[in-house]
């Protein structure tokens, strides 16, 4: 199988179809079928802001992994896991070739090196925190985090809220440091990466702030309206949080969507800054810039490389 991971808007759903077609074009002909790599893409009814794959780019060559579960319900990276390998058995089956494409960049990590048994959710342990974070801050769950596992706390933002909480209660349940689990773990061969990475990152910033304003011209505000309006989503749930849909759902609530541009682009450059810092801790990765001329035919190039040293 192949890996395409890149940070957000750095080219991957369009060099991923040039792949396809590359591999659809050979003799003989082999299909390609990509399986998402992505938290965000899960979520049916979010188009807009997670930039999904068009109809006719998911008619073209066949996908997984997107519009799988309900905005209301969560998805892991072990769910991932599982739901990768059914189906990379199964398109291996079939004869075609697996394209895992996408810039969730944990589960890529929760594939190629595998899960640790962490334990499992408290209810009791997580209302305490949620209560402590009510009465005193997430700024006080996140000095406890440093605390007690300054990897972890290293790694995530102050303000992500729902990872911060599940490394405290992994810590309050086990006594261990969410960090000391992924040290256990043994690596394992991996697949082939190909990384788009931008050499020159005003380039990328300036790719975000045009989506962004695509979006909002496409009708984010009334998508995560919409959501808004069912009465059994809230902002805390992962699909909420996903970048761009919290900015949105927050200026709603406030009734002010004035500064949502600038908010929503400021959270996309850290989001994609960090997909990077995650990629370059993956150093058998295959670097292309994805803000050369000749990105697109650089990735097909050692995509149909890596496909032919493994025939042989």
């Amino acid at each position: 199988m192949l890996c395409l991971a890149g940070a957000t808007a750095t080219g991957k759903t369009s060099a991923a179809l040039a792949i396809a077609q590359a591999f659809a074009n050979q003799q003989p002909p082999r299909q390609v079928e990509i399986i998402s790599v992505d938290s965000a893409l899960v979520y049916r009814g979010m188009d807009i802001g997670t930039a999904k794959p068009t109809a006719a780019e998911r008619a073209t060559v066949p996908h997984h992994l997107i519009d799988i579960i309900d905005p209301s319900e969560a998805y892991s990276a072990a769910r991932f896991v599982g739901d990768a390998q059914r189906l990379i058995g199964e398109i291996r089956s079939r004869g075609h070739l697996p394209l895992l494409v996408g810039g969730t960049m944990l589960y890529f990590k929760a594939l190629f090196e595998g899960l640790d048994a962490m334990p499992a959710a408290d209810r009791t342990v997580r209302a305490a925190l949620d209560e402590k974070c009510e009465r005193e801050g997430l700024h006080a769950l996140y000095r406890e985090l440093k605390r007690v596992d300054p990897v972890t706390a290293a790694r995530l933002p102050p303000g992500d809220r729902q990872r911060i909480q599940r490394a405290l209660e992994v810590h309050r349940v086990s006594g261990l440091p969410l960090s000391s689990f992924h040290q256990q773990k043994t690596a394992v061969d991996t697949p082939p990466l190909i990384s788009l990475e931008p050499s020159d990152r005003a380039w990328l910033h300036q790719r975000i702030e045009a989506r962004f304003a695509q979006m909002l011209d496409a009708g984010l505000v009334d998508e995560v309206h919409a959501l808004m309006q069912r009465g059994d989503l809230h902002a805390d749930l992962p699909s909420m949080r996903c970048v761009g849909y919290r900015q949105t759902w927050e200026a709603l609530e406030a009734d002010d969507l004035s500064d949502l541009p600038e908010r929503g682009i400021a959270a996309t450059r850290q989001l994609a800054k960090r997909q990077l810092t995650w990629l370059r801790s993956m150093p058998q990765r295959n670097v292309v810039a994805c803000d050369a001329p000749d990105a697109q035919s650089q990735v097909v190039d050692i995509a149909l490389r890596f496909a032919a040293s493994a025939r042989s």
